[in-house]
């Protein structure tokens, strides 16, 4: 787990593993010799600036990203103002850029009845608003159920499998989003097991940095999975100090700032034929007092500084 896995060694691994690549998780993030990942820009990381998500296409696409992971709540804001969706879609592939998941909230997995019907509503609303912007998957965090602990596994896995097949009818992948601060839902391995159970071809996990530390998670359970399990990954890092149990999203840093085993991640990631998105979602309220680009940029920057140290460069 500790040996440095250099390019070299990882190309020739792609060369000898041509069936597993078969299965990456995005047949448009092909893997180069600079770099086996793409890159996304999750719009939290300027959020706090207040830019409208037209804009933020025009960031990201300037800063030198790939795909860019817009929050539902700011796509209700830009229709609202008279936005139109097919156009912001036709901006973003005019761009260069791709919509490989967005972040939404949707009561899928609660007990009461009339709620997740609700819930199942809104997922279906939201999963249209994404397919209109040429998206493809959507965040299903544990939402609505953060202060339970009582949801069996297996119910989630039932819940979840609902959400899958409303996808198939919206060609909208909904992934299974752990969140370290839940009580549900709140471990890389039960969002795997809830993503297995439910026997679903397209069932898939959205793992996250900061979550993984959160909920106590082992950096190491990510070399149990394989390429297909998930498609986008949520990138940041976390200082070491406030401790584990009182750290909050707004501590976020940029990869490489902060004490994660970000090295040992990447190096995981590859070995198992990962070639999806990393994708920066920082809160971090300083970041937000700045120029949006500026932050854009640097996200970047770091990102890939940390996956060329972690591969030997």
């Amino acid at each position: 787990m500790t040996s440095i896995l250099t390019r070299r060694d990882w190309l020739s691994t792609v060369s000898a593993g041509g069936a597993a690549l078969a299965l990456s998780s995005s047949v448009d993030a092909k893997p180069t010799k600079q770099d086996p990942f793409g890159y996304c820009l999750n719009t939290s990381t300027i959020m706090g600036q207040k830019v409208p998500v037209n804009e933020e296409v025009k960031i990201a696409a300037k800063a030198g990203y790939q795909c860019i992971e817009p929050w539902i709540r700011e796509l209700d804001a830009f229709m609202q103002a008279g936005g139109s969706l097919k156009d912001l879609g036709k901006q973003i592939a005019d761009a260069g850029l791709r919509v490989e998941s967005a972040i939404g909230f949707a009561e899928w997995i609660v007990d009461d009845d009339a709620r997740r019907a609700k819930g199942l509503d809104e997922a279906k609303r939201s999963m249209d608003i994404v397919q209109q912007i040429g998206g493809k998957r959507l965040a299903a965090p544990p939402f609505g159920a953060t202060d339970r602990t009582d949801i069996p596994l297996h119910r989630i896995a039932e819940r979840y499998r609902a959400l899958l097949e409303l996808g198939d009818k919206m060609a909208v992948v909904p992934q299974a989003e752990h969140w370290g601060h839940s009580k549900t839902l709140t471990r890389l391995s039960e969002a795997a097991m809830v993503a297995v159970e439910t026997g679903h071809p397209k069932a898939c996990i959205l793992p996250d940095v900061y979550h993984l530390h959160k909920g106590g998670s082992d950096f190491h359970g990510l070399a149990l999975l394989g390429p297909a399990t998930m498609f986008n990954f949520h990138m940041n890092d976390y200082p070491e100090v406030p401790p584990r149990e009182q750290i909050t999203d707004a501590h976020r840093v940029y990869p490489g700032d902060g004490v994660a085993p970000l090295k040992e991640l990447i190096r995981d990631l590859v070995r198992i034929g990962y070639t999806g998105q990393l994708s920066l979602e920082l809160f971090n309220r300083e970041y937000w007092k700045q120029d949006p680009m500026l932050v854009a940029k640097t996200g970047l920057e770091k990102m890939k500084a940390v996956v060329h140290a972690a591969l030997g460069e």
